[in-house]
């Protein structure tokens, strides 16, 4: 007997959750009946169910499965020297030389200036590329300074109360205080602001330069172990965790 469109339109709940990498699909039904999966806010528990993998949020203990889609979606722990461009007509070293070649074109997610290490998300989706580049989205963003000298706890509480610049006031998130010696201290600065070297200018506003810089984290992305001039995929938990940041 000929199924009807209704029947057929779709994809099983159970394949959706299997293709993501999360479980095996007799593990997904389980997780089903035992009212772990939502699907657009609502909690889902039947195995029949179908969903468009695409278009319908679905998530496993509330994180986020992204939707099955063509794209690419890197971590790049950018070394110090380079430009935050793809290719550079002045011949500088550039991000392209760091993507794997089967990767294709791909745009990068932020800038990092040249003197600036560390975590740049590069991906071949350019509305997402776009969405998290805006300057309306200001996604939070850990980085960690090294400066000369035994940065005292009255700058450190300056930092904390915020810094007022040529372009506005700006006070950061969280300020921590990793390490400190006579000859350097290590401090890690958590803001979201998309301002240009803000980091650095506001290092600077209270007079301990930084002397070396690099971004730890972008929203829930990490730059982990990851080694200088190395990519990996980000995982289908972290993508998903990133549409939601950006509200796609």
């Amino acid at each position: 007997m000929e199924r009807s469109d209704e029947e057929t339109a779709g994809v099983r709940l159970q394949k959706v959750i299997a293709a993501a990498g999360l479980a095996s699909r007799r593990q997904a039904e389980e997780m089903i009946v035992d009212g772990r999966v939502e699907v657009n806010g609502h909690l889902v528990t039947e195995l029949g169910t179908r969903v468009d993998p695409v278009s319908d949020v679905v998530r496993v203990d509330g994180s986020r499965i992204p939707p099955q889609r063509h794209h690419v979606y890197l971590a790049l722990n950018k070394p110090r020297g380079v430009i935050s461009t793809m290719e550079d007509p002045q011949g500088r070293p550039a991000l392209a030389q760091y993507i794997p070649r089967k990767a294709g074109r791909l745009f990068h997610v932020g800038r990092l200036d040249a003197d600036t290490e560390g975590l740049i998300i590069l991906t071949n989706d350019g509305d997402f590329a776009q969405r998290l580049s805006h300057p309306s989205f200001e996604i939070d963003k850990t980085y960690m300074v090294e400066t000369d000298g035994a940065m005292d706890n009255a700058a450190l509480r300056r930092l904390e109360r915020g810094v007022t610049l040529e372009d506005g006031f700006i006070r950061p998130d969280k300020v921590k205080l990793v390490s400190r010696t006579s000859s350097k201290t290590l401090v890690e600065i958590t803001l979201h602001s998309g301002r240009n070297r803000v980091v650095r200018r506001m290092m600077e506003a209270l007079g301990f330069p930084a002397q070396r810089l690099a971004r730890l984290r972008i929203g829930p992305i990490r730059l982990g172990n990851l080694p200088s001039g190395q990519t990996r995929e980000l995982t289908s938990a972290e993508i998903g965790a990133l549409l939601d940041r950006a509200g796609m």
